[in-house]
């Protein structure tokens, strides 16, 4: 049984058979041709014994690795490795057929090359995880012919590995990278004029020319008889957080990942970024109750403790309660520091039942809401109407792409600041926010 298990037939073993079957048939109409058909047979017998004894003769015939990264990306292209060895003397024809984990659904998963005698081959090919979680491989199955194609014999390895799948990392590293080189407008990133000074007070020094006058401190001069001014230092460490709504409205699709997906992506690479920036990041989640939080710090071991803590979330389906979150916010948060509430609100009546608590946290927070454009609206309002039913459609949606623009005005109104963005841009545009706010001295 168990050399069976690996022997395989092949195709051209069955379409060989076939003709001899014709041939055996039209021999009683050609009777000539009994024994000729007889010969090709017993020939077919023979190369089928001999491909099988070239095959199976070998105890090690082929080796297979699965070279896997140490955990994959969610939402981005990740690398997947094959080594394969060929301990045959002779070419042979190798069909791999990998067991990719179930989240994938790809059932035609295949992989054909030719090997040379005793030689070694690295292939690779990429998977797009959307969900994060932990993603079960099977066996990578290897079937491996010789230059016959009568017979395949099965090599199995690597049964039954688990890789995690954690928050798009490369968007992070991707971002460093682009801060390190300083290389930013190409992504959107803006230069913004920085306006007035900093509250952080440094030390008082004697005047010099160039000096704002502004900054000159009467008292000091009356002491010291000479022109004194007072210098001030770029503020640091201030806290920022990441707050994620995971109720059901961020369970929206777009291009495979949820909007909650996104946004842990955006809230990944901001808070990276407010490191590198010198200041403290933090982050949480809330739907019913506030949850996964991590306290705005700035140590070695923060983004690591950002990137457990968004490992495993998802949408619960309930209604969020703001309400729960302003607690929460006013009781855990003390010092001032900027709020990233990634959220999503389709009509203003929806923005109105939450403004109370928003008004709430940005009485003592800076709060920036971050909201998506549905971008399934903006094809249908784009295309023309060809029918009365089309038309009322794309009444419809220009209606609701309205109440998105709508809603940015009535969070002005009350000093609190929006993001309206798609999601593929969101990273860049919440990266955009945070910069112009640090420039312009707001938190």
């Amino acid at each position: 049984m168990k050399l069976l298990k690996p022997f395989y037939i092949q195709n051209r073993f069955f379409y060989t058979c076939l003709g001899i079957t014709v041939l055996f048939i039209l021999s009683f109409v050609f009777p000539r041709w009994f024994n000729i058909v007889k010969l090709l047979f017993v020939v077919l017998i023979g190369f089928t014994m001999l491909d099988t004894f070239l095959l199976f003769s070998a105890k090690r015939g082929i080796k297979g690795i699965r070279n896997l990264p140490e955990k994959f990306s969610n939402g981005d292209q990740n690398p997947v490795g094959l080594s394969i060895d060929n301990y045959y003397t002779f070419m042979v024809y190798i069909k791999i057929i990998d067991e990719i984990p179930v989240q994938f659904q790809i059932r035609n998963f295949n992989i054909e090359r030719k090997l040379l005698a005793s030689s070694k081959t690295e292939l690779q090919y990429n998977l797009r995880p959307t969900e994060r979680g932990e993603y079960h491989f099977g066996k990578l199955n290897i079937y491996t012919r010789s230059v016959f194609g009568l017979i395949a014999r099965r090599f199995s390895f690597d049964d039954h590995t688990m890789i995690p799948t954690y928050p798009s990392f490369m968007q992070l590293r991707k971002y460093d990278l682009i801060a390190i080189s300083n290389n930013l407008n190409q992504y959107g990133i803006k230069k913004v004029r920085k306006l007035g000074h900093t509250m952080e007070f440094e030390q008082i020094k004697e005047y010099v020319l160039g000096d704002d006058l502004r900054t000159i401190n009467w008292k000091a001069t009356a002491k010291k008889n000479q022109l004194m001014v007072n210098q001030f230092q770029d503020e640091k460490s201030q806290p920022v957080y990441s707050v994620i709504d995971k109720g059901r409205m961020m369970k929206m699709p777009f291009e495979g990942l949820t909007l909650l997906d996104y946004a842990i992506n955006a809230s990944l690479v901001i808070s990276n970024v407010a490191l590198k920036k010198q200041d403290k990041a933090g982050i949480f989640t809330f739907s019913k109750k506030v949850e996964n939080m991590v306290v705005a710090e700035r140590r070695t071991s923060q983004m690591n403790l950002i990137l457990e803590s968004l490992y495993n979330v998802n949408t619960d389906y309930f209604e969020s309660d703001f309400g729960r979150l302003y607690a929460d916010v006013k009781r855990n948060i003390t010092q001032r520091s900027l709020v990233l509430l990634y959220t999503n609100f389709e009509t203003l009546d929806g923005l109105h039942r939450q403004l109370p608590f928003l008004k709430g946290i940005a009485k003592n927070h800076l709060l920036v809401v971050v909201f998506f454009k549905n971008t399934e609206l903006n094809s249908l309002i784009t295309e023309p109407a060809q029918t009365i039913q089309q038309a009322y459609d794309k009444v419809i949606a220009e209606k609701f792409a309205y109440e998105k623009r709508l809603i940015v005005s009535e969070l002005k109104k009350y000093g609190i600041y929006s993001i309206l963005t798609t999601p593929e841009n969101l990273t860049i545009d919440t990266i955009n926010k945070y910069l112009e706010i640090k420039a312009r001295g707001l938190l």
